[in-house]
C-alpha cells in the first residue's frame, strides 16, 4: 500500500526535527569557577552536496520579518547559518565586499542582516562609503551607489517590503569619473516607504557579477 503524501511529509518533518535535536545547533556550558553560562555553537552536520541557499525576494522579506519579530524567535532554526548578522564598523557599508565572510569573485551570492547608518549626524542620507586602508586618497573613494528605483516586494498579494539595487563604484571624488565595479547588492527592508528607517534591520544579497547584464529601463530609472 502506498503512503499518502501527508504521511510522507509528516515523517520527513519528524526526521528533520530529530536531526535538529540530535545535533543540537546551540549548546551551553557553565564555567566551573564562576558558573557563568558560556554559549557554545556546535558544528552543524552539513547539508547534502548541491543544496544551496537561493531565496526569492518574497522569501527574503519573510526571513527578515521573522528575524525582527519577537527578537527572532519566529525565525527558522538554521537561518543564522545562511544569513549572517554584521553590525558596526564591520558592516556592509563600511567593509569592502571582498573582505566580507564567504564572498568571492565567483558569482555566488551571500546574504547578510545589517543596520544601515546615516552618513552624517543631520539629514537622512545613508552611509555608502567603504573604509579603505589607503593612507592618502589619491585613487578616490569607494562607495555603493543606488541604481534605478526602489521597488515594492509583494508577498501573498500585499506589499510587505521594498528592494533597491546598489552597485559598487571606485574612484569617487571631485573632477573624477567614477569606475563601476562588478559588485552588486540587493537590499531589502520592511514596509512601504522608499527608504529604510535609521537603525532598521535590513537584509542584503551581495554578489560579484561575472557576466555583464543589461539593466532594464525600470532599473536604471530612465
Amino acid at each position: 500500500m502506498n503512503k499518502s503524501p501527508i504521511a510522507s511529509a509528516t515523517r520527513a518533518s519528524d526526521l528533520i526535527n530529530a536531526k535538529l535535536a540530535e545535533h543540537q545547533i546551540i549548546g551551553s556550558n557553565l564555567c566551573p569557577t564562576c558558573n557563568y553560562k558560556i554559549d557554545q555553537k556546535h558544528d552543524w552536520i552539513g547539508l547534502p552536496a548541491g543544496v544551496k541557499f537561493d531565496p526569492t525576494d518574497q522569501e527574503l522579506i519573510e526571513h527578515l520579518e521573522a528575524k525582527v519579530s519577537t527578537h527572532g524567535l519566529g525565525s527558522h532554526p538554521l537561518i543564522d547559518e545562511f544569513i549572517l548578522t554584521i553590525d558596526g564598523e564591520d558592516g556592509i557599508c563600511y567593509t569592502h565586499p571582498e573582505k566580507l565572510p564567504g564572498l568571492a569573485k565567483d558569482g555566488v551570492s551571500k546574504h547578510f542582516f545589517h543596520r544601515p547608518s546615516k552618513a552624517y549626524t543631520t539629514g537622512t542620507r545613508k552611509r555608502r562609503k567603504i573604509q579603505t586602508t589607503e593612507v592618502n586618497n589619491e585613487q578616490g573613494e569607494t562607495r555603493w551607489h543606488k541604481t534605478g528605483k526602489t521597488k515594492p516586494v509583494i508577498v501573498k498579494g500585499e506589499p510587505k517590503g521594498c528592494k533597491k539595487i546598489l552597485v559598487l563604484y571606485a574612484n569617487f571624488g571631485k573632477c573624477r569619473k567614477p569606475e563601476k565595479t562588478n559588485w552588486v547588492m540587493h537590499q531589502y527592508h520592511l514596509g512601504e516607504m522608499e527608504d529604510e528607517k535609521e537603525g532598521e534591520l535590513v537584509v542584503s544579497k551581495i554578489f560579484y557579477q561575472t557576466q555583464q547584464r543589461q539593466f532594464s529601463a525600470s532599473e536604471t530609472g530612465s
